[in-house]
């Protein structure tokens, strides 16, 4: 039997080559981010203790330092179980009372796209540690209540979506309440409101009350048009983990904001973002006089071994596309 090969036009016309799902690749996006601060209010000369989250390399995001002008040089210490970065510097006030702080960072920032991938090891004190309560978010208790009724699978993948619409279709993105912004889950499932924060320590609150690891992770969002501008606060979001995958995203107040974008936001996160730091109720390096700190995006001061307050403390941001 003779075999002839087949025309070109065949070959393009295969259903190999035209009818083969081929995912988009991820995207990526590269800027520089600002975070900057100025710490107000104090007495000339007088003394402050300065911790500050810097954004690091991860899996999702290349971070490199560009420049620091801070009033000392400080120290990067590695904050446990999370694996936290933070500056940690001491620092008196200048003739007016001020100390300036400002870091520059170069960020080359992932699409975060799938169903978690291969599993990867993960330190099981770590992974146990994100199966238990924090202080503003119950595994047990009134936020228990958003499921009553619903049909929850018992694998983690379903489970999880059943929870992720839950909350998108009882809450309303919103700052008009008292009580947003710190991430209560109690807060949260009472007022059906809130912010990124309040949205996903409610998610946090169920998956771990399900049995499945979840995390937080909060930093910054950048609008999705390329250039330049000031970024006006944190965005924080969420990752559960099911059994032998890798970590899956939701960002459920960005669903919420734009409804067309609900089921990408269940396991996608967009570039459009600078992770700074994970987890709740964080000790510092070196360890602070106050309580826990409910999560730690914004420079963390203390004066006289009390907390100073971030209403005395200038903060802004900014980003610039590469």
């Amino acid at each position: 039997m003779t075999l002839y090969p087949l025309p070109l036009t065949a070959l393009l016309l295969s259903p190999l080559v035209v009818g083969a799902d081929v995912p988009a690749p991820a995207r990526t996006r590269t800027f520089q981010f600002t975070y900057a601060a100025v710490v107000t209010g104090l007495k000339p000369g007088e003394a402050a203790r300065i911790w500050l989250p810097v954004a690091s390399s991860n899996a999702d995001q290349d971070v490199s330092i560009l420049s620091k002008e801070l009033p000392a040089e400080g120290k990067i210490n590695r904050q446990l179980p999370f694996d936290n970065q933070i500056l940690y510097l001491e620092a008196k006030a200048d003739a007016d009372g001020k100390i300036p702080l400002k870091l520059v960072y170069k960020v080359t920032r992932r699409e975060v796209k799938g169903d978690g991938g291969a599993k990867v090891k993960e330190n099981a004190e770590l992974l146990n540690r994100y199966l238990k309560a924090d202080a503003k978010v119950p595994i047990d208790g009134k936020p228990l209540e958003m499921l009553k009724g619903k049909n929850v699978p018992t694998d983690a993948m379903g489970a999880a979506k059943v929870i992720y619409d839950a909350i998108d279709d009882a809450l309303t993105y919103g700052k008009d309440k008292p009580g947003w912004g710190e991430g209560d889950s109690v807060w949260a499932c009472e007022s059906k409101t809130g912010n990124c924060s309040d949205f996903h320590s409610l998610f946090l609150s169920l998956a771990r009350s399900r049995g499945i690891p979840a995390k937080f992770e909060i930093g910054f969002g950048l609008p999705e048009k390329r250039g330049a501008g000031d970024v006006p606060g944190y965005h924080c979001w969420a990752k559960f983990r099911p059994d032998g995958k890798g970590w899956v995203p939701v960002d459920i107040s960005e669903a919420n904001k734009h409804p067309d974008k609900r089921d990408y936001y269940f396991g996608n996160l967009t570039e459009d973002r600078v992770a700074f730091s994970t987890g709740r109720d964080l000790t510092l390096v070196p360890k602070q006089d106050g309580g826990p700190v409910n999560f730690f995006v914004y420079p963390y001061v203390e004066v006289d071994g009390k907390v100073w307050p971030q209403n005395k403390i200038q903060k802004t941001f900014s980003y610039r596309d590469e």
